[in-house]
């Protein structure tokens, strides 16, 4: 394992002051409290946020339910919103360095990482601004001489949009520019731990012509803000991207008013190899969706599923691979594994690791905290001997660690991967396209990568099956994931022969 002590850098690590939007201006909370971060990957504190309150979030969802019920942008022309999408998405581009630098230095993410995160979300926004002159309803002509039926998409309204701390700049762009292409209005809270980058897009919408009180952003901790975030009767719709459980949590504050819920939520993702693959290109993958945003990744490989016949000479590669990988400063370019989030979340890991080793599986590679002389970092970790009933398996670590299992027929193998609560995403490695075509439609997950791992395309829609969540971001449909819809059902000429007597 390639891990380098290096200096701290100190130019751009000063404290940096953000306040909250509601209704197009900036301010401070209510209580005026502040939330400070400190950065994972260097202990020092780097932003500081006003603390919204259950009093801030009401106000939002205020200005917001005004922005939607009199507003002018429901109201506008499909292309006029697209426009003004486009324009963000450009305004994005120019940012983009200032972006990925809160991101990396506020998640701990390498920095090479975060750059093309925020490449992704500027295609994102701009494919989002395609759909919105794509959104239409339906006709219906066919009902009769006498009847016209027609199906309208309307927005869903007020659209309450809860994001983590592992891809801040990322996910609030797999949300916020399909409602808003639908034509409605928001109130976004980002995790606490990660908001820079969010309050910066608070920025750049304003300056691209979304009217006040489109967007509002506040930042508070869930149980300051989330209930009223996902209860008050004026909103319309959460959207809300966390861990399993608070999303239990988030559909059952919903139900209190019905409201409609989109839910994407954890992962505990298998790739099932096979003898006959290109054992080459996997080894890579599995240390590519093992490693990846330091396994902080909902859609992290963290199962491996191979067959007996190769997996102690797979599991001796992929540790050999393991051992380039570079663990360090997010902010070096050349960084591939950067700090984990909290110390708290360290200490998770590291409970995970060693429940297994307790249980009998094999420690193959790496195991332990890293002390680097900067924050908090955990080695990249390959457990063998793993079975199906441990922890390790079938709970997300949510860190850098590989739990590798074995098969030895295919329905084994099915068995294995559909056993867990959770159908976020899979993989299947072989030469053989009725392999993997079989793997592909038995396996119980949203996105299935036959001979790759962890692909995407603004074009591809993403969720899960389970308990990996409801609905889906992304995709042709992902606009109208915002509507509601309705029939206008019209009657041509008039109407003789009701049944009440004349």
């Amino acid at each position: 394992m390639t891990i380098e002590i290096r200096p701290k850098p100190t130019a751009d690590l000063k404290l940096r002051e953000f306040s909250m939007l509601i209704g197009g201006t900036w301010g401070k909370g209510a209580e005026g409290r502040t939330i400070e971060r400190v950065a994972p990957s260097h202990g020092v504190t780097v932003s500081r946020y006003q603390a919204a309150t259950k009093v801030d979030a009401e106000r939002a969802i205020s200005v917001a339910r005004e922005a939607f019920d009199n507003g002018p942008w429901p109201r506008m022309t499909a292309s006029e919103r697209s426009r003004i999408l486009l324009k963000a998405a450009d305004l994005i581009a120019e940012r983009a360095e200032e972006l990925a630098f809160l991101d990396a230095i506020e998640a701990g993410k390498p920095i090479s990482q975060v750059r093309g995160e925020i490449a992704g979300s500027v295609d994102i926004w701009r494919y989002a601004a395609a759909l919105a002159r794509d959104l239409h309803g339906e006709s219906y002509n066919a009902l009769g001489d006498g009847t016209l039926g027609v199906v309208l998409r309307e927005a869903v309204g007020v659209v309450s949009i809860i994001t983590p701390w592992n891809f801040p700049f990322l996910i609030v762009g797999q949300k916020l520019p399909f409602a808003l292409a639908a034509g409605c209005t928001t109130v976004v809270k980002p995790s606490e731990l990660t908001s820079g980058s969010t309050l910066v897009l608070g920025e750049i919408l304003l300056e691209a012509g979304v009217p006040e009180g489109v967007v509002n952003i506040i930042v508070g901790t869930g149980a300051e803000v989330g209930p009223t975030l996902t209860s008050h009767p004026d909103i319309d719709m959460v959207s809300f991207t966390g861990s399993t459980g608070v999303g239990r949590l988030t559909m059952a504050n919903a139900a209190q008013t019905l409201k409609k819920v989109s839910l994407e939520l954890g992962g505990k993702n298998p790739q099932i190899v096979f003898p006959d693959c290109d054992l080459d290109a996997f080894i890579d993958a599995a240390v590519f969706g093992a490693y990846f945003n330091a396994g902080e990744c909902c859609n992290a490989g963290s199962r491996l599923i191979l067959h007996k016949s190769i997996a102690s000479d797979v599991v001796a590669r992929v540790a050999e691979l393991s051992k380039k990988v570079k663990v360090g400063d997010p902010l070096d370019p050349s960084t591939q594994v950067g700090a984990i989030i909290t110390p708290q979340h360290l200490d998770k890991i590291s409970g995970y690791v060693s429940g297994a080793m307790q249980n009998g599986a094999t420690m193959a590679f790496g195991g332990g905290t890293l002390d680097l002389g900067l924050g908090q970092f955990m080695a990249p970790t390959i457990l063998s001997d793993v079975k199906p009933d441990m922890a390790v398996a079938r709970e997300e670590v949510f860190g850098p660690v590989l739990s590798v299992l074995t098969f030895e027929t295919t329905e084994e193998a099915i068995r294995i991967a559909n056993s867990v609560d959770y159908g976020l995403s899979a993989g299947v490695w072989s030469r053989d396209f009725d392999t993997c075509l079989t793997i592909g439609r038995k396996v119980r997950a949203g996105t299935v990568w036959m001979n790759t791992f962890m692909d995407g395309a603004s074009e591809l829609p993403f969720g899960g099956y389970k308990q990996s969540g409801l609905g889906r971001e992304l995709g042709r449909h992902a606009v109208e994931d915002y509507t509601e819809t309705k029939t206008l059902n019209m009657h041509i000429g008039s109407r003789t022969g009701w049944w009440m007597p004349r």
